[in-house]
């Protein structure tokens, strides 16, 4: 009956996360193709797509959700979104019938099961980006990617987490130092961007609670960041505010295709 997730994909290329209890099963995101999310399942061994209680959609950018029409057809699927990434989503992913289309509202909970999921708003240059923090029996595990900032707001929000899938973005050096044109640079960098490795760490060091164990590091820029270098600077962060890494909590690293282990939260 406990509360389980394993990061499927997470980064430049694609995202997805699935959630689990004993009465529950949910996707979020699904930013690779039906095809590769198969693989995905297969390599984390949890189940059938075709068992999923429903896919949530946190916005509508084409890494989060590649793969949602074709298996909201094929696996008849229900999905959510809120009513603003709906409208801009819906011509990015084709048809989806009535019955299997769901408003999840910003600042809401909705309940699957014995699971209650609470969405709440982050900033980024979407329609309405939202993520989620999934509560049962008494844990709580947060998923917060995709936003240029972090407020007290959303501090607030996923505050004493057990355990959480957040942003670490970029290196500032290796970003301002790269290929990429001025404007996408500024847009990275900007309050509607992604966070750096630093800004995770010190979010984090306002959110960590006592009960907060695990910490996986998530939608690590393909070109912009490595795993080691991300690793490290949440890590001294962390440090730097009086946190003891590797004691009472463990740093993980995610993936662009490899699954991470199927976790209890």
């Amino acid at each position: 009956m406990s509360l389980k997730f394993s990061v499927l994909a997470s980064g430049s290329t694609g995202n997805a996360i699935y959630v689990e209890t004993g009465h529950a099963r949910l996707l979020v995101d699904a930013g690779l193709s039906a095809k590769q999310m198969g693989v995905l399942f297969d390599r984390a061994n949890i189940g059938e797509i075709a068992g999923l209680d429903g896919i949530l959609v946190t916005h509508e950018h084409s890494d989060h959700i590649r793969g949602i029409g074709v298996m909201a057809r094929k696996f008849k699927l229900p999905i959510y979104a809120n009513a603003n990434t709906w409208h801009a989503m819906e011509p990015l992913i084709g048809e989806v019938p009535l019955d299997q289309k769901f408003e999840f509202g910003m600042e809401t909970v909705r309940t699957f099961g014995d699971l209650d999921v609470e969405s709440f708003g982050v900033s980024h240059d979407a329609a309405e980006p939202m993520f989620y923090v999934f509560h049962h029996e008494g844990r709580k595990l947060t998923l917060m990617t995709d936003t240029g900032y972090v407020s007290d707001r959303m501090k607030g929000t996923i505050k004493e987490s057990n355990s959480m899938i957040i942003e670490s973005n970029h290196d500032i050096n290796m970003l301002m130092m790269g290929r990429y044109p001025w404007n996408i640079k500024r847009r990275i960098l900007g309050d509607h961007g992604h966070i750096s490795n630093e800004d995770c760490g010190h979010a984090l060091a306002d959110v960590i609670g006592d009960h907060t164990k695990n910490i996986y590091l998530a939608h690590l820029s393909k070109d912009n960041n490595m795993k080691d270098i991300a690793r490290l600077a949440v890590q001294q962060t962390l440090e730097s505010r009086g946190f003891a890494i590797g004691e009472d909590i463990t740093l993980y690293d995610t993936d662009a295709v490899i699954p991470t282990k199927l976790a209890v939260v």
